[in-house]
């Protein structure tokens, strides 16, 4: 576990918990707007989560070749995780985009008919 400094794993773990209390409280807002893009942010977070698990794991044994795997996994964790995060951005856009035009709409009185 002398791979990487005091200061470094402090980094390395508030991260990771940082991310996990980020994946919590989207979930939560996703549930009080009743709003499912939010809840697909919260899940498109995961493989990122993964891929900061894997380095952790890896560095926490001394980064032996044995676990080398970590690291292969680590890097496609990431690709993955930028792909479903670009994705569920996209919806999130794409959700409030369609929720701005039906506040945009006229509204027709039946007095005006």
């Amino acid at each position: 576990m002398h791979a990487l400094s005091i200061p470094t794993w402090i980094i390395h773990v508030s991260s990771v918990i940082e991310w996990i209390a980020a994946i919590w409280l989207i979930w939560i807002y996703g549930e009080v707007t009743r709003n499912r893009a939010w809840w697909a942010l919260s899940f498109a977070m995961l493989p990122a989560l993964v891929s900061a698990m894997c380095a952790c794991t890896w560095h926490y044994f001394d980064n032996p070749e044995s676990l080398e795997w970590l690291v292969t996994l680590q890097a496609a964790m990431t690709l993955l995780g930028n792909f479903t995060l670009l994705a569920a951005a996209w919806w999130i856009w794409r959700s409030s985009a369609v929720a701005n035009q039906k506040d945009d709409a006229p509204i027709i009185s039946p007095k005006s008919r």
